[in-house]
């Protein structure tokens, strides 16, 4: 099955067009043509099936025959983490926490941050493209980039981690976490979180937790903190 997306579609629908990207794809790529079927996503849960009804090549229209609301999942995962130096390392952290699972990511600038600025529609894309690909209803949400600290003093969940590299101690990923339970989880820049940073996260209620004994880039630690809490609850 070749998933699509349409984040207008909702069950007020019954029929609708496809963007000119889209339709060009289905028509001249797929070729696919009148009386096809397609499956299309809102981002939102549902999975609708469509009938084409006009294979227009700029502005191909589908019928919608069926709906279905995939349940959501037991727990939620928020993971703020700063974006690496190198674009393509965030966005293979994007792709592969999407296809994992994951709810939400906030993009953090932090004081040691290589990286300050980034491009949420390129991001976007990224994500849209890894929720088709790996056959998901629900796309994750991404917040625009935010300080550390203004994060730190907003956010929420039932349970709230930090993985940083100073000494100290701190509980394993696996032992701290709980299933069916919200989780956020910070991840520092390749240099790290600063000691302030630490603080001000434990002074709001993060606990510091290991992510093994093996020093991480900073993707390869988000990826790894998804995978625990997805193998965790499922």
């Amino acid at each position: 099955m070749q998933l699509f997306y349409n984040p207008s579609l909702d069950n007020s629908f019954k029929q609708f067009y496809f963007s000119a990207e889209e339709s060009k794809h289905i028509v001249k790529v797929l070729r696919k043509k009148e009386g096809d079927i397609l499956y299309i996503t809102n981002g939102k849960g549902y999975l609708y099936k469509a009938e084409i009804l006009n294979a227009d090549i700029k502005k191909c229209k589908a019928q919608i025959i069926s709906e279905d609301k995939t349940i959501p999942q037991s727990y939620s995962l928020h993971l703020a983490v700063a974006p690496t130096k190198m674009n393509d390392r965030f966005e293979w952290f994007l792709e592969k926490a999407t296809e994992i699972g994951v709810n939400e990511i906030t993009p953090i600038l932090c004081e040691h941050s290589e990286r300050k600025v980034i491009k949420p529609e390129r991001l976007q894309k990224v994500l849209q493209s890894a929720m088709k690909q790996s056959l998901q209803t629900y796309l994750p949400k991404l917040n625009p980039m935010v300080t550390m600290d203004e994060f730190v003093e907003k956010s929420e969940g039932d349970l709230k981690l930090i993985a940083h590299c100073e000494k100290g101690e701190k509980v394993e990923l696996k032992r701290r976490l709980q299933a069916d339970k919200d989780v956020v989880i910070l991840i520092g820049p390749e240099g790290d979180f600063s000691n302030n940073e630490i603080r001000l996260a434990y002074e709001n209620g993060f606990s510091p937790v290991s992510l093994g004994r093996n020093r991480l880039r900073t993707e390869t630690a988000a990826i790894y903190s998804c995978t625990v809490v997805a193998m965790l609850n499922n």
